[in-house]
């Protein structure tokens, strides 16, 4: 809200009332009950749980701001009507939740602008070189595999492609676990020397 729109917000909420809210245990009678409440008066009141409502639902820095676009857009249509509003708390909230659902909506409407329709979209083509890289090195990675002895084979395997832990191949081949290691070990090194060779 710039300055000059919070000036004319300050200037309506000094000069706007409202119908007095009656309650159920309000001694006086009805000829001595004041009849109107200021703006300010319902500022008071109100500002603290409208700023928790909108710090709950958007942006906590924005809820200051929405609080004063609320209270200045009752003070509009206090001066707009001919009458008093005669419940200025829940014309308050209706206001307050109008303004979200605004929010919600322009949001809503920026996203789908910046949004790109996927046949605008260019896919990139298959890159023949990486494939045929990718599958030379698939190649070499199974024929190093298959010159590993089988119990060498079988622990990087198991730790590799299945997941499995030292421990378990341990526990699952009856090895030691400095065996397990060292067959991980001898596996890595010579895959490594067959993927660097070529």
């Amino acid at each position: 809200m710039d300055d000059a729109a919070l000036g004319h917000a300050v200037r309506l909420i000094r000069t706007a009332s409202f119908a007095a809210p009656i309650r159920d245990d309000d001694p006086l009678p009805p000829e001595d009950r004041p009849t109107t409440v200021a703006l300010d008066d319902l500022y008071r009141a109100q500002a603290s749980r409208l700023h928790r409502f909108f710090a709950r639902r958007s942006d906590s820095q924005d809820a200051n701001d929405l609080v004063q676009e609320s209270f200045a857009r009752l003070a509009k249509a206090d001066l707009m009507s001919s009458k008093p509003i005669e419940q200025p708390e829940a014309y308050l909230n209706q206001i307050a939740a109008n303004l979200l659902r605004n929010r919600a909506k322009s949001a809503l409407q920026r996203s789908l602008a910046r949004q790109v329709p996927i046949d605008d979209v260019p896919l990139a083509g298959s890159d023949t070189v990486a494939a045929l890289e990718a599958r030379d090195t698939l190649n070499r990675l199974q024929q190093a595999l298959m010159r590993l002895s089988p119990k060498t084979r079988e622990i990087f395997l198991a730790h590799r492609v299945d997941g499995l832990s030292y421990k378990e191949i341990a526990n699952r081949t009856g090895l030691r676990l400095k065996s397990v290691e060292w067959h991980m070990s001898k596996a890595i090194a010579f895959l490594d020397r067959a993927l660097r060779t070529r």
